[in-house]
């Protein structure tokens, strides 16, 4: 229940704070403004996010581009709707007092509502934010400065352990409880390099306050300092059942580190930011190294919670639409057990980092390598770019320079290392800036070892020619709008607002600055636009030659292929176990099995009914009966043009239309579905029409909020069929969607850009082509690595349906071999490559039925939807095709022919069969699954309740708890019955597989134990339904009222699945549990280490195994 804040995952913090003051454009992770990216497995809502008044851009000079001048229109518009959320009733808000609080300072963030009250308490010396806004999404958050002195993981395991009970709360692990029984639309926690951040989030006030006393008291009061076994559960522990058997290491970080430490990219990030900081806290790893982890003791560990999680050293912060005073009261209550800790906050205090090194550091490590694997190197630069405070101008356009320099594909150095052939894939992500110092790193993966010098002098070559030559007008036009754009429209997606508010505030306010200044942008932007007026381009240039290019504090890290690290370090790891064991005496190793047994004893065992009655919890009365429904209009044939056009008009968007634009792909070969990811790809980086793919980006950026282009295949419910019913995979809506958003006044620009990319992208670009396949290559290989669990799960589900098969072949394990085809053809055979790609445009855009496949979705306000409604006409009078169309088949009846030709090939191909795929890693991703339903069951809504209570019950206790993986979860698919058990960084792979065999007969427990505990069965179904109602932004209301309505749902057939949730009865449990043990031809697929899967065989789980990576 955590998320590790460390190199290699800092994009979530980096796009958090940026969502506010910089440019929330993720290079790591190719998510751009609008990227509509499949969901990845296991991740909830709270897990993953995307992303008033100027003049306009004073930087305007006299005979600059007509692009630059024209930005100034989109970002005035968003303000004038942005400035509805002023309100005096909130204002008042600002004068709320308490006897135990003294108000600090008040201050309004006019940028986006909210007004802010800092108060101290009293007697604690605890500092509290308290943001009132309109949102009813209301979020609590506590965050300590937590910086370590080593690479024990203390704050880490210490952030895992104090959600595993508390003084007021007895359970185990009220964490799970919360998962089980609330409405949140957030529950996390954070561990930073130096702080740690506990939130929660809810629409309900009376569930919102729920999670913050249990929060609260855990935080301050935590069982885990009294009871060394939460230490070992979380942390590390000796584990021996056998005094002939060798001891191991067990614990749920230990685990978590040793598949983040099988990662190449995340050894590489580390390497970096303990090479730029060797004074202070970032030098180590506040996540843990799992060779260091088992130095930690539990005295140190009590020590660090001791040390830091007094009040004076918290940071506590609310926001949203609850009442100020409850606030206070609630904190109140659990401050006041403190006294005041005058040391606590000097203690904690983050060192800064001098610039001292007079010659770039350089160092060379290894990484695990397949047996496979091409032997590159990786190589990234990295420099330190501060050693005293920044003013918010400077901050900012140091945003708008890394966004100048690698924020999209054209931008200077991304174009230039991708373009160079020197490496695969670029990493390193440019600016990390969520620290108290601010770092820029970039390099490449998948180089020659003859290539890495070259590279190296070729990035300070390109930084060298851009300090000389600075930066185009339309580049910082494009750019500035870009940040701009997201900065004022807020969109967090389904990521509570206020929550990225706390992480913006956050930033500053932990290091005791204001935190409410880091959140205004207003000001400094009109100075970075003021000093753009008067000297352009060299504002950047000037930052990039004095923190960059003259700074000597860089370091350069090399990480060298190893074909044998991966056995080294299971060699070393069981040689320190052996020299452990053999220096204890016979007391020793059964006081060793004495504390396993002790350890899976009190894991396994139930919490008493009174423990669990100290958890607080809503009933089923405080929820929704009625399930939420979005605003709809469907015009079919609009206007006879012969396409439909649907609207969902919603409240203020703001002065931004979201619009999608769906185009039929149906006609496209099986063959060639293997192209689509590639194909959308060039649609909006290499060039179309009148524009090169530099212009084409920098007029996107210019003049939008963002565009991009992904492709949805739904399985459709057959006409005919019952509401509830199990599809064979027949029936398929398969369409490539361009989606975009921009202010009214700019929708014709939007719209014209869909209609270039659609039409005359330019796909005769051989170079970017070969460039674009590498970087798949490699970022599959990386992703098969860290996240084998959404491989596995996608090669599960291959094997039974159609669409499951499609999906595979778009993304899955097999694709990586497509990709090398593709790859050898655009080398050797160019001209029939490039046909393949031609021909797709062609069949896409038959002039005779394509209109018949053009959706047109359409979110705004009214008055945003009446303002673009003559932009619309235009643009679909303009599109291609014949108004008077053919019509396509109707795939509500007929078979998809992709769903023919898979069927003809899935035997051959994805075969029902046990698989492993062999990586270098140290932990596995085990999975098991198949079809649970058959074609034309009935699916009943109780199994959503099922399938979660099994997720944060049984899986969560036996897969996490009790057998140490980082995750332990399952997937339902109702649409077509499927079915699968999934892990994440797993230490066991045979024993998981048991555990998964096991479900049936906990489900089966579980019903016998709700006659005499009906509240577990209702906060079963209440967690269900809080699954059901996340927050979403207006564009995600209007891209899932589409969804609904592509696939045939009703309005009424939602309304039946909301109520047999809500009424879910034992029976159904039981009768899951028999589908469970009846499941018709299941399989195995895991994602692990060759070792791992020899034990198994050992154990009796044999499977097929094929070398991956």
């Amino acid at each position: 229940h955590d998320t590790n804040m460390i190199p290699g995952k800092r994009n979530y913090t980096k796009m958090a704070f940026m969502a506010f003051f910089a440019a929330a454009v993720s290079r790591k992770g190719s998510v751009r403004a609008f990227t509509a990216a499949s969901l990845s497995l296991g991740a909830s809502r709270n897990a993953v996010f995307a992303r008033r008044n100027s003049p306009g851009l004073a930087f305007c000079k006299q005979g600059q581009s007509r692009a630059m001048s024209s930005t100034s229109s989109t970002c005035s518009s968003i303000t004038s709707l942005r400035s509805t959320l002023v309100d005096g009733e909130l204002e008042q808000k600002l004068d709320v007092t308490h006897p135990s609080f003294e108000v600090v300072s008040k201050d309004v963030v006019s940028e986006y509502g909210a007004y802010c009250t800092l108060y101290r308490h009293k007697k604690s010396g605890a500092e509290l934010l308290s943001v009132a806004s309109d949102d009813d999404n209301k979020v609590f958050g506590i965050t300590f400065r937590t910086p370590p002195k080593d690479s024990t993981g203390v704050p880490h395991i210490l952030e895992h352990s104090v959600l595993c009970g508390s003084r007021k709360y007895k359970t185990k692990d009220p964490f799970v409880q919360l998962l089980q029984g609330s409405l949140q639309t957030f529950l996390n926690a954070f561990t930073y390099p130096d702080r740690t951040c506990y939130v929660v989030a809810s629409q309900n006030t009376k569930d919102f306050y729920n999670l913050i006393n249990v929060y609260s008291d855990a935080v301050f009061h935590p069982r885990a300092i009294a009871d060394p076994n939460v230490h070992a559960q979380e942390g590390w522990h000796l584990e021996l059942e056998d005094k002939e058997e060798p001891l191991t290491y067990k614990g749920v970080v230990y685990n978590e580190m040793k598949g983040v430490y099988s990662s190449p990219d995340s050894l590489l990030g580390r390497e970096c930011q303990r090479s730029l900081f060797p004074d202070n806290t970032y030098g180590v790893d506040s996540g843990g190294d799992p060779r260091v982890i088992p130095d930690l003791s539990f005295e140190e560990f009590v020590d660090f919670h001791a040390t830091f999680y007094h009040p004076a050293n918290s940071r506590i912060y609310f926001s949203g639409d609850d009442d100020i005073l409850n606030r206070l009261e609630i904190m109140d209550e659990y401050l006041s057990d403190f006294g005041a800790s005058p040391e606590s906050k000097p203690a904690s205090r983050i060192k800064w980092q001098k610039k001292k090194f007079s010659e770039p550091l350089r160092e060379k490590h290894p990484y695990p390598a397949g047996a496979d694997q091409p032997e590159t190197h990786m190589l990234q630069m990295n420099w330190l770019l501060n050693d005293k405070p920044l003013t918010p101008a400077e901050e900012l356009t140091l945003v708008v320079l890394d966004h100048l320099l690698i924020g999209t594909s054209a931008s200077i150095i991304q174009k230039t290392l991708m373009e160079s052939g020197l490496g695969a894939a670029i990493t390193g992500g440019g600016l990390s800036d969520e620290l108290l110092q601010a770092t820029f790193s970039i390099g490449m993966k998948g180089v020659e070892a003859e290539n890495v010098e070259k590279l190296e002098e070729l990035i300070m070559e390109t930084l060298e020619k851009a300090v000389k030559d600075g930066f185009p007008d339309d580049a910082i036009a494009s750019s500035i709008n870009t940040i701009e754009f997201q900065m004022r429209e807020f969109n967090t997606g389904s990521f509570p607002k206020g929550l990225s508010f706390m992480l913006g505030a956050m930033g500053k306010w932990v290091y005791d600055e204001s935190p409410t200044e880091a959140l205004k942008f207003e000001e400094p932007l009109a100075e970075l636009k003021a000093r753009i007026a008067e000297s352009g381009s060299q504002v950047f240039q000037e930052m990039l030659e004095s923190l960059v290019l003259k700074n000597t504090h860089r370091s350069i890290i090399e990480m060298l292929p190893s074909k044998t690290l991966e056995a080294e370090l299971l060699k070393n790891e069981e040689d320190r176990l052996a020299a452990i064991k053999s220096s204890m005496d016979e007391k020793a190793l059964q006081s060793i099995i004495d504390s396993t047994e002790e350890l899976k004893r009190l894991q396994g065992a139930e919490d008493s009914a009174e423990d669990v009655a100290t958890i607080p919890s809503l009933t089923l009365s405080d929820l929704k009966r009625e399930v939420t429904e979005y605003p709809i209009e469907v015009s079919n044939n609009e206007r006879n043009s012969g396409v439909t056009v649907i609207k969902h008009e919603l409240g203020s968007t703001s002065g931004i239309a979201y619009v999608d634009f769906g185009v039929d792909i149906s006609g496209i070969s099986l063959e060639d579905t293997i192209l689509l990811p590639l194909f959308t790809r060039l649609m909006t980086e290499a060039g179309a029409g009148e524009y090169d793919d530099v212009a084409l980006s920098r007029y996107i950026g210019t003049h939008t909020g963002g565009v991009s282009v992904s492709v949805l295949t739904s399985v459709l419910k057959k006409d005919g069929t019952d509401d509830g019913a199990v599809q064979d995979g027949s029936n398929l809506c398969t369409k490539l969607f361009i989606r975009g958003k921009a202010t009214s006044e700019k929708t014709d620009i939007l719209l014209s850009i869909f209609s270039t990319i659609l039409t005359d992208a330019n796909f005769d670009v051989q170079s970017k082509v070969i460039e674009m396949l590498k970087e798949t290559r490699s970022r599959l290989e990386a992703g098969i690595q860290g996240s084998g669990h959404q491989f596995a799960n996608t090669r599960l589900r291959a094997r039974y349906d159609p669409a499951g098969y499609v999906a595979e072949k778009m993304g899955g394990l097999s694709y990586l071999d497509s990709v090398e085809s593709m790859l050898t053809q655009a080398e050797e055979e160019w001209p029939i490559f490039l046909s393949r790609l031609e021909n797709m445009r062609d069949i896409i855009l038959n002039k005779r039925t394509c209109r018949d496949g053009f959706v047109v979705n359409l979110t705004g306000d009214i008055k945003v939807l009446n303002t673009i409604q003559p932009t619309v006409e235009a643009f679909l009078e303009n599109l291609p095709g014949d108004a008077n169309t053919e019509k396509l088949p109707n795939f509500y009846r007929e078979e998809h022919p992709w769903v023919t030709a898979a069927r003809k090939e899935m035997n051959d191909v994805t075969p029902v069969q046990d698989e492993g795929f062999c990586v270098p890693t140290q932990v596995s991703y085990v999975g098991k699954g198949g079809n649970l339903y058959e074609d034309g069951e009935i699916v009943h809504g109780s199994s959503s309740v099922v399938s979660g209570f099994l997720r944060t019950g049984y899986l969560w206790d036996y897969v996490r708890v009790m057998g140490g993986a980082y995750g332990g979860f399952c997937t339902f698919s109702p649409d077509v019955g499927f079915f699968s058990y999934l892990s994440y960084r797993d230490p066991n792979l045979a024993k998981t597989l048991d555990v998964y065999d096991g479900a049936a007969d906990a489900l089966m427990a579980a019903a016998e134990s709700f006659a005499e505990r009906p509240e577990a069965l209702e906060s079963a179904i209440i967690g269900a339904v809080g699954e059901m109602d996340g927050a979403l932004s207006p564009d995600q209301k209007g891209w899932t009222s589409l969804q609904r309505w592509i696939k045939g749902q009703s309005p009424e057939e939602r309304q039946k699945w909301r109520d047999e949730v809500l009424g879910t009865t034992p029976e159904d449990f039981k009768a899951f549990a028999e589908r469970l043990r009846s499941i018709k031809d299941p399989s195995v697929a895991v994602v692990s280490s060759k070792a791992a899967f020899e034990d198994a065989a050992k154990a009796g789980k044999e499977m097929k195994i094929e070398n991956v990576v």
